[in-house]
């Protein structure tokens, strides 16, 4: 007799399904389909990022191994590699970039109160890209260098929560800055960037749609200083001006003013010069907002760490955009959970646990928590007394 849901089932009960469907139907991913639907790829790619599976076969053992416990985890179908790694190339891998967009609104809404190490109501943003290295053979299409293969996960995070709000693949070769053309802005929120992402062209899109950017400056940056506030060196400032880009090229591609902020981090012994388009905020803020800048690297290390994107299941452009996406709606998914049951630990601890226990059949909270049951001894019981001293 099946008694309760496995913490498979109920990890995914926070999924969505009506707007599931609606992301299958938009691409056809069902279309022609007999037996092994989006769902069962999905269901079946969420298993092997919860469970660090290394390959397709370890995939397919074991599920087989806990055959009896599929159906009632939402499984409709038996799993095989060569099934699931058809279906990897050849659905189109927008069904789960879509179904990732419907999950990131509601995981946003659940962290808009968390706090971060700067009070500031507006939306802060970091903005990096992280390299994962591939063999030249197996994806040719990705090729970075001479004799190596490499894709880019560009990626925009909310500080609040570190929800990942913007992910693109690209092939290694790809510009970092060339992302910013496909980067969503957003007005009044602050974008925090690393020094590669300085082409002034670009940056004055953010200034046109009424947001604002920080990132460091170039040491051959070529300005003329029009105006300076006095600052308190003891917090580590030396200097804050409102600087006019005088380069050639610059001067053209950037007319506006800008803000050029010199800060002295003693704890590393190194100096930082900042360039940001926003004049209200105090100078320490605006130095403190760039240390936070360091939240999407430790972001990029949990991913590699706890989810599968450093191996891929398939080796076509759709297979590892297929996996990537699947992975972020898995992460998703688990924040959502977090923030929902009011869990006490970390995403990383979350994971872990649900790695060596995703098919018992446990309250989910109860599971996390460690929080059992308490059975009361004075409640009354159908067993007869068989002895009466």
């Amino acid at each position: 007799m099946n008694t309760g849901k496995t913490l498979f089932s109920q990890l995914m009960d926070f999924l969505p399904t009506h707007e599931f469907n609606r992301c299958v139907r938009r691409y056809r991913g069902n279309h022609r389909v007999r037996r092994f639907s989006c769902r069962d790829q999905f269901l079946s790619m969420a298993f092997a990022q919860l469970t660090y599976r290394e390959s397709l076969r370890d995939i397919e053992i074991c599920l087989k191994s806990i055959q009896p416990k599929l159906y009632h985890s939402g499984f409709r179908s038996t799993v095989a590699r060569n099934t699931l790694a058809r279906a990897n190339e050849k659905r189109d891998w927008r069904i789960y970039a879509d179904l990732a967009h419907r999950l990131i609104p509601r995981a946003r809404r659940l962290y808009r109160n968390e706090t971060f190490s700067v009070a500031l109501e507006q939306t802060v943003y970091a903005f990096d890209s992280t390299t994962i290295d591939l063999c030249l053979s197996l994806f040719p299409w990705a090729q970075f260098r001479r004799r190596k293969s490499a894709v880019k996960l560009h990626t925009l995070i909310d500080l609040r929560g570190n929800i990942p709000c913007f992910v693109h693949v690209t092939s290694g070769r790809v510009s970092d800055m060339t992302s910013l053309d496909l980067l969503p802005i957003e007005a009044g929120a602050f974008y925090v960037m690393d020094r590669g992402y300085t082409d002034f062209a670009r940056l004055f899109r953010f200034t046109q749609s009424l947001a604002f950017f920080i990132l460091p400056a170039k040491r051959n940056l070529h300005f003329a200083r029009r105006a300076s506030r006095s600052v308190d060196k003891s917090t580590g400032l030396r200097s804050d001006n409102t600087i006019r880009l005088r380069g050639p090229k610059t001067a053209t591609l950037y007319p506006q003013l800008l803000r050029r902020i010199s800060y002295y981090a003693a704890d590393i012994d190194r100096r930082f010069v900042f360039l940001s388009n926003n004049f209200s905020l105090p100078a320490l803020t605006i130095a403190h907002l760039y240390r936070c800048r360091w939240q999407v690297e430790l972001f990029f290390r949990w991913i590699k760490q706890y989810l599968r994107i450093k191996a891929f299941y398939g080796t076509s452009i759709n297979a590892v955009k297929t996996q990537v996406w699947i992975a972020v709606c898995v992460y998703l998914l688990v924040a959502i959970a977090k923030k929902e049951l009011e869990i006490d630990r970390s995403m990383g601890e979350i994971l872990q646990i649900l790695s060596i226990g995703l098919f018992e059949k446990t309250p989910l909270f109860q599971a996390l928590t460690n929080q059992g049951v308490t059975i009361s001894e004075g409640l009354p019981s159908n067993q007869l007394i068989l002895f009466d001293f």
